[in-house]
């Protein structure tokens, strides 16, 4: 019976960076896998980042995960997205290599010392009195382990649909996984269904791009990760935009009776912010058109992702819909789209940690736990594999708050709230995005992940003398002081600025709109800094009154934050709350009182009485010692 500290089922994004933390931290690690040559497949669009989840790629790259190192050696087109806007809203986006992509994180998995992978599928989980145990896989082989991180995507009770054509499938042609599903209903854990989908992919050769408009790369391309300088040498593509229209349109509202998605053959809930096609007309039936980024698969292949018409729609149909399309009159569809429903354990069931309250030891991580995107699952893979990690190592556990990542927005909204639909990022779920920015994850984070071992000495000291340096930078701009006579006003002038009314610091001067850093810096005092801390030094002198009032809004939350609720705390006690309440406390077990604030219905009556009765306990704490 093999004996491992840690072992993952499933190697796509999260299980990925699950088994690379937990072995790179020195947990003996076994991966788990279907197919070798699925290893971190793009089964949607072979695209990383974006606005929110660029965010979360850069923030796993400063705790020392994969994701980001991997798309910049194989991204073949990179935009920084609402460049035009603020910096807290600004998100890098990679188009990838699809082949590339997942040969390189298989490379790096394969190379990695303290990590096994085998090729067989786990149809149950051994569990004695609530503690995990191991795994059992089909040949009937027993792997044994402390911890056990389950990352299944789409593949519990998986089914896919293609117009009235259904088939019991993980991914298309790939057999599901209905054995583990039966396991979780066995040990008692709630259960739910969801259901996501992806478009036709269509032959490049028989596209007419000179119909569409062209969307190039960025001419200086922005690595993801923090320890790059660079990018790759792969050639950088355009992609294309068209529309759909009128015609569209009418073929999908005549062919509805067709859809599984409207016919009721589908149970499962869709992603409301990325709908099939389908959903777009029936619910946003007053708009004309609708965006298609026709986005090459990679370098070596002739296959297009149309993003923008995910479908489940019957085979002739989606043919028909294509051709009414600007530039895809004669398009090719080389595999159709459809849609794909499958099991997800509601979240709530789950610590901060990402280790399930109903079995110890049992971490779950991506699809499983109802989200959707590549970078979702690979943040939940990664904080799941260092908590896994840790304890196996009988370690304190690394949580992040919704005030120290993007990562701790996503796992805190799931554990808190839970989710009924596919969970996707955006910007606008963090109450403290200013300060969660993506050019800072790394003086937010890098530490952590120099703590956990996953960031090397020289890449964390470098990380600290970067801050250091942009430190002092702001810190002379702020002590250097001009004064109006004709020397400076001439420089000024040179900024555009042709009045001071009185002596003005140089960095109340870059807070000037239409001042940058750059250009003052040539002026008055070139400083040898990278891009990196050139772009620091404005964001902080610029955004310093509205970064303060978020970091006084984070120390007023720390508070609620510090009241910790001890995992054995009988909420029926407490005289005043509802039975509601009491239940929604009971169910979701909030660690404190911060997280139980968040619950859905809880008032702050609830919070006030929670927090007088956990004073009054320490009181007589206090006392008794």
């Amino acid at each position: 019976m093999p004996q491992y500290d840690v072992i993952v089922i499933g190697a796509g994004h999260a299980g990925c960076e699950a088994a690379l933390a937990a072995s790179r931290m020195g947990s003996a690690t076994l991966l788990l896998t279907l197919d070798w040559e699925k290893i971190a497949l793009m089964p949607c669009n072979p695209a990383i980042g974006g606005v929110g989840k660029g965010h979360m790629v850069r923030e796993i790259d400063a705790l020392g995960g994969q994701m980001a190192q991997v798309i910049d050696r194989t991204g073949i087109q990179f935009r920084m997205l609402n460049a035009s806007k603020g910096p807290a809203v600004q998100g890098n986006r990679a188009q990838a290599d699809k082949d590339r992509y997942r040969l390189e994180m298989r490379r790096v998995l394969e190379a990695q010392p303290g990590l096994d992978i085998a090729m067989e599928e786990v149809e149950d989980l051994l569990v004695h009195d609530n503690v995990i145990q191991g795994v059992q896989t089909k040949p009937g082989n027993e792997y044994h382990a402390p911890c056990v991180i389950v990352t299944t995507g789409t593949f519990l009770r998986g089914r896919t649909h293609v117009g009235m054509t259904t088939r019991e499938a993980g991914r298309v042609g790939e057999p599901p996984s209905t054995k583990l599903a039966e396991t979780f209903r066995r040990l008692g854990f709630e259960v739910g269904r969801l259901k996501t989908g992806t478009p036709p992919r269509l032959l490049a050769s028989t596209i007419d791009f000179s119909r569409c408009e062209q969307q190039d790369p960025d001419d200086n391309p922005r690595p993801f990760s923090f320890r790059n300088t660079r990018i790759n040498d792969l050639p950088q593509v355009p992609c294309h935009i068209t529309y759909t229209n009128d015609r569209t349109h009418s073929v999908i509202q005549k062919n509805l009776h067709l859809s599984p998605l409207y016919s009721g053959k589908i149970e499962g809930v869709g992603p409301r912010y990325c709908p099939s096609i389908e959903d777009k007309i029936v619910k946003f039936s007053d708009k004309t058109e609708h965006h298609i980024f026709l986005e090459p698969e990679g370098l070596d292949t002739d296959w297009v992702y149309p993003n923008g018409i995910s479908t489940s729609l019957d085979e002739q149909v989606q043919r028909d819909l294509v051709h009414t399309i600007p530039g895809l009159e004669n398009a090719e569809i080389v595999q159709p789209g459809y849609a794909v429903e499958y099991d997800y354990i509601p979240p709530t069931q789950l610590h901060a940690t990402l280790e399930t309250r109903r079995v110890s030891g049992l971490f779950h991580a991506g699809q499983l736990n109802g989200t959707s995107g590549y970078e979702e699952a690979a943040g939940q893979g990664l904080i799941a594999g260092i908590n896994a990690a840790l304890k196996a190592q009988d370690r304190p556990r690394l949580v992040l708050t919704r005030m120290d990542a993007y990562l701790g927005v996503m796992i805190d909204d799931l554990v808190t709230k839970g989710t009924e639909e596919p969970y996707r990022m955006f910007t606008s779920r963090a109450e403290y995005r200013l300060i969660l920015r993506q050019d800072n994850a790394d003086q937010r984070l890098m530490h952590l992940g120099h703590e956990m071992g996953l960031i090397d000495k020289e890449a964390f000291e470098h990380s600290v003398e970067q801050s250091k340096r942009v430190e002092q930078e702001v810190a002379r701009l702020k002590q250097t002081t001009v004064v109006p006579n004709a020397e400076h006003l001439q420089k000024l002038s040179s900024l555009g600025i042709e009045e001071l009314k009185g002596p003005t610091s140089l960095a109340g001067i870059l807070r000037r709109p239409d001042v940058r850093y750059e250009s003052l810096a040539e002026k008055y005092g070139e400083v040898e800094l990278n891009f990196l801390e050139r772009e620091q030094v404005e964001i902080q002198i610029k955004y310093e009154s509205f970064i303060d009032r978020q970091n006084q809004l984070v120390e007023k939350q720390k508070k609620l934050e510090n009241y910790v609720i001890p995992a054995d705390f009988d909420f029926k006690q407490l005289s005043g709350l509802s039975r509601e309440v009491v239940q929604k406390l009971d169910n979701i077990r909030p660690a404190t009182l911060g997280q139980a604030s968040r619950i859905s219905g809880i008032t702050p009556t609830a919070v006030q009485l929670i927090m007088l009765h956990l004073e009054r306990v320490l009181r007589r704490r206090g006392s008794a010692a």
